[in-house]
């Protein structure tokens, strides 16, 4: 009775207002903490244990400051299945709770101020709340929440400015309370000066595999004569759970003949869904950018960077900036001194080159395929589109090319041949070039009429 009498409540006055009113705020209160506690069941949401247990770690719940906490990492990771499982666990110790999903997208529809109207709205439980603009939402978000312990994640975002509207500074908030970030852009965390940053990871092998026979058979682990095929299309996937689920979603209720026939056309047509996914990211990049990504998924992956770097930096990209945009945007990764970016990021790449004309490999920007490079420069259908050809063989073929087939490349910067024998003498190299490395070149000498500075 003691502790009862404790508790700290509302005193219902007549002259203030009716018991009915009061029965009403009353059971609004009670519905919004309802509202803020959901289930935390993770039943086929392979590998999340151990990812959740390493996210709380960051959150560091016995700590009363204020935290922001970012969630790092290329599309179809898993960055806001993550944060919606941790929601839903911890949501129940604070105050008030606000899950902003595909800020991205949202703020392009809606505003920037639109965006903090929900947010205040979840926050304060007032659907009546208006924000007129930004510069108000901003704030009203200072001002009445500085004294709140809020839980807020906010989803899929890509510019700095929406981190300074939205969350400011950790004073904004009241003792205790916790932000998640999930984004592609490691750099607008560190400008954020976001200390505490959770970089998402693939699927291992035997996560991946559990995940695609969910999604494809149902099953936790495929049967024996499904077993080689499932092991190809988690190959495919690299551990990206996008890729398995989407793939596994579609394989389910076909049988093996279909199975077969649909991985052998994923080798030459990729799956479009989960291509659009990763582009995102492309997408946001600045031009120069974009080309330093091309080259890299054309014809530089798994190279050491200092190579890399050269041989761009020739090519008038600035390379060491347009790296570090790269690996912060998750989209190339540095291992022991080699550029890496996922299969799927190299596949994406490569079909962006290749959708510049489907049908004519002459008409696109970059080479690298054999039977590209052949078909255009023997029967010359080479443009001046064509900017980059890299090509190495393992074993020395004949080639027919047509003498004056580099004649049309005026804008061909790199030129890069390995494995090569020239059945025709050429008679012209482009003065375009910046970068030739042609080992096993017929000759001693270049043709005659060029004449361009190369390395």
């Amino acid at each position: 009775m003691r502790e009862v009498g404790n508790l700290f409540g509302e005193h219902l006055l007549p002259h203030q207002r009716s018991e009915a009113k009061c029965i009403k705020v009353i059971v609004k209160e009670i519905l919004n903490k309802l509202s803020n506690t959901f289930s935390t069941d993770t039943v086929g949401l392979i590998g999340i244990k151990t990812r959740v247990e390493k996210l709380k770690s960051h959150l560091a719940m016995e700590s009363n400051d204020v935290r922001i906490i970012g969630i790092l990492g290329t599309g179809g990771m898993g960055k806001t299945t993550l944060a919606r499982v941790v929601y839903g666990m911890i949501s129940n110790k604070f105050e008030a709770c606000s899950f902003i999903a595909n800020i991205r997208e949202e703020s392009k529809k809606c505003g920037l101020h639109k965006i903090q109207q929900i947010l205040l709205r979840e926050l304060l439980n007032d659907g009546d709340l208006k924000v007129h603009n930004v510069h108000n939402g901003v704030l009203m978000i200072k001002h009445r929440l500085r004294n709140k312990k809020i839980l807020l994640v906010l989803d899929d975002v890509t510019e700095l400015d929406q981190l300074k509207k939205l969350v400011g500074e950790n004073c904004w908030f009241g003792s205790s309370s916790r932000v998640m970030i999930t984004t592609r852009d490691k750099h607008l965390l560190v400008s954020h000066e976001v200390k505490e940053i959770y970089e998402a990871e693939v699927l291992n092998h035997e996560e991946a595999l559990q995940l695609f026979s969910l999604k494809a058979l149902k099953m936790d682990h495929p049967p024996e004569d499904y077993g080689k095929l499932s092991q190809a299309f988690v190959n495919y996937s690299k551990g990206l759970p996008l890729a398995l689920e989407v793939l596994g979603s579609f394989l389910f209720g076909k049988n093996i003949d279909e199975w077969q026939n649909g991985l052998d056309r994923l080798n030459v047509f990729p799956e479009r869904r989960i291509l659009d996914v990763l582009q995102i990211s492309f997408d946001g990049l600045q031009p120069i950018e974009k080309e330093i990504f091309l080259n890299i998924a054309c014809f530089f992956n798994h190279v050491h960077q200092d190579i890399v770097i050269k041989i761009l930096d020739y090519l008038g990209l600035y390379p060491k900036i347009g790296l570090r945009v790269l690996i912060d945007k998750s989209l190339v990764k540095l291992h022991e001194n080699q550029l890496w970016m996922h299969d799927l990021l190299q596949e994406m790449g490569r079909d962006i080159v290749h959708q510049e004309c489907p049908k004519d490999p002459g008409k696109r920007s970059r080479l690298w395929l054999f039977e590209d490079i052949d078909n255009v420069l023997t029967i010359n259908t080479v443009t001046k589109e064509i900017q980059g050809i890299v090509l190495e063989l393992d074993e020395p073929k004949k080639v027919y090319w047509n003498p004056k087939a580099f004649s049309k490349m005026q804008d061909l910067k790199l030129l890069k041949i390995c494995g090569v024998q020239l059945m025709h003498d050429l008679k012209h190299l482009p003065n375009s070039l910046r970068v030739l490395d042609w080992r096993g070149y017929p000759s001693k000498s270049l043709t005659s009429n060029f004449q361009s500075k190369v390395i």
